[in-house]
């Protein structure tokens, strides 16, 4: 299964609008990647196994399971998630992209990959989590907008600790 979607971030049209910054919808990205229990409620926990400045290693506690994954970075551009194969899970991957067709006109490129069949009984589960992936993302960039307009995005010291305190 592949599906791709996009996100406006800043709608320059609108006055009402805020407008983000590169780093601070980066920063928002990262802390996605950092902070995942911020972005995913229904997590237990999580734990950093490995960092460096471009790559992390994580585990994720949903309570009967865990989830090992890694993300790679590419700083101000991209995020690529990959969980291998592990237990029931198949292997999957993610990819966000920052978008800028025009200056300060960003837009996010969400592209999911797994080994799921297209067609048969598993296309409706594909549509159901097509459908859950797309609210996880806009949620997210709720989230972002809102940790930005409180000023918890603008400087590199952008953490968990910042946001729960």
């Amino acid at each position: 299964m592949r599906f791709e979607h996009l996100i406006e971030v800043n709608n320059l049209e609108d006055p009402r609008a805020d407008v983000l910054s590169r780093e601070q919808l980066w920063n928002g990205l990262l802390l996605r990647a950092k902070a995942p229990s911020l972005f995913i409620p229904h997590m237990d926990g999580f734990a950093i196994v490995e960092e460096s400045d471009n790559a992390l290693t994580r585990t994720l506690d949903f309570g009967k399971f865990k989830v090992n994954d890694r993300v790679d970075f590419v700083p101000m551009e991209k995020l690529h998630f990959h969980i291998p194969a592990q237990g029931e899970i198949m292997e999957s991957r993610l990819e966000i992209a920052i978008e800028e067709p025009f200056p300060n006109r960003f837009f996010l490129r969400f592209i999911y990959e797994d080994s799921a069949a297209e067609e048969g009984p598993e296309a409706m589960y594909n549509d159901f989590r097509r459908s859950a992936y797309k609210e996880m993302d806009v949620d997210s960039m709720r989230l972002i907008r809102q940790f930005a307009s409180q000023g918890r995005l603008d400087g590199p010291e952008t953490n968990e600790k910042t946001l729960l305190s």
